[in-house]
């Protein structure tokens, strides 16, 4: 095949594919500037009456959305926190089994490689229980303390760590710096590719996490986003606008995390994929 024909096919089959990924969200952001009601009752679609277009759900959004912006506020707090803990505890045991040689290392991590393959499904029940046991329920720090330690995240970071020339470190020491000083001065400027990948990655799961917070939550004014949209919809009324709008919203802050760290992102899981 020549060049110039295969490079028109690729193409092509990009564009098809950019169009498969962007048409939900089109047909998403058009449902906006519709009737909640008439989308429910028609279906998502982009054959759509121009004259029932309005801002209509915008101006609700902004002036009669109730809580829906306290519960936007609590889940960009806890994604933050959430994000920066896991970076930094998991990033914290994965350089131990990087670069420390100690007893128990090897089934350590094998413990570590076991819990990826376990569902959070059957840890679910017994960490409510511990959770009701000490009285951390309804609070924040439930959702974020017991998932710090993220065994994906950990095996991730082992893998990029061990690819870091053990000679830097040992410079490192021989001029002096402490294993902090190390760890925060040559492995992680070094590994900023592989911490912008797990900052997207583990930012889009804790953003749509609806499960355990779910559990755990009680007040309305903790709710997350995902559980905030939930109550919209209970069996006496039923505010699809709201719904629609917010689900739609709820997208900018995925948006803006990859916007930020996208020019290390294929960079952090190429090199990630190949060290070790």
């Amino acid at each position: 095949m020549p060049y110039w024909l295969h490079g028109s096919v690729q193409t092509a089959l990009l564009l098809v594919l950019t169009l498969v990924v962007l048409a939900p969200l089109l047909i998403m952001f058009v449902a906006t500037f519709q009737d909640g009601n008439d989308v429910i009752r028609r279906g998502l679609s982009l054959d759509v009456d121009r004259s029932s277009l309005s801002l209509d759900n915008y101006v609700m959004l902004f002036t009669d959305s109730g809580p829906y912006f306290r519960w936007f506020a609590n889940s960009i707090l806890l994604t933050v926190v959430q994000v920066a803990g896991t970076l930094l505890v998991s990033s914290f045991v994965a350089y131990g089994f990087a670069v420390y040689e100690f007893k128990g290392k090897t089934a350590l991590f094998i413990a570590v490689l076991l819990l990826m393959a376990v569902p959070f499904e059957i840890m679910m029940l017994p960490l409510y229980v511990l959770v009701n046991d000490v009285g951390l329920d309804d609070s924040y720090s439930v959702i974020v303390l017991p998932f710090l330690a993220a065994a994906v995240t950990i095996f991730y970071f082992r893998q990029y760590f061990l690819g870091i020339p053990k000679d830097l470190l040992e410079a490192g020491r021989m001029d002096g710096a402490t294993e902090f000083g190390i760890f925060f001065k040559i492995v992680v400027p070094v590994a900023k590719p592989a911490f912008a990948a797990m900052a997207i990655l583990n930012g889009m799961i804790i953003w749509n996490n609806f499960l355990w917070p779910l559990l755990v939550l009680r007040s309305e004014s903790k709710f997350t986003l995902p559980i905030g949209l939930n109550t919209l919809l209970t069996p006496h009324e039923n505010n699809y606008e709201l719904l629609i709008i917010g689900s739609m919203f709820s997208l900018l802050p995925v948006l803006v995390l990859f916007l930020l760290f996208q020019r290390f992102f294929v960079a952090g899981m190429t090199a990630g994929a190949l060290k070790g």
